[in-house]
């Protein structure tokens, strides 16, 4: 029905994806989206997603986090 796709073409990742991926912890990252200001969090019901192009953005312009 449903073709799985790989992480690496996936447009949203969950924060255990995201964390894996980026190597930042899940903690971390519920930290960041928590943020009111946060461009790369995006809400499905109570699911949170990282939008991937806005988050490598993020990453990009940070020294650190």
């Amino acid at each position: 029905m449903f073709e799985k796709l790989d992480i690496k073409d996936k447009p949203t990742l969950t924060i255990e994806e995201a964390a894996a991926l980026y190597n930042i912890g899940e903690h971390k990252l519920r930290e960041l989206t928590d943020a009111d200001t946060c461009s790369f969090v995006l809400y499905v019901g109570r699911k949170r997603l990282i939008k991937r192009k806005q988050f490598d953005d993020y990453i990009a312009k940070s020294f650190s986090i």
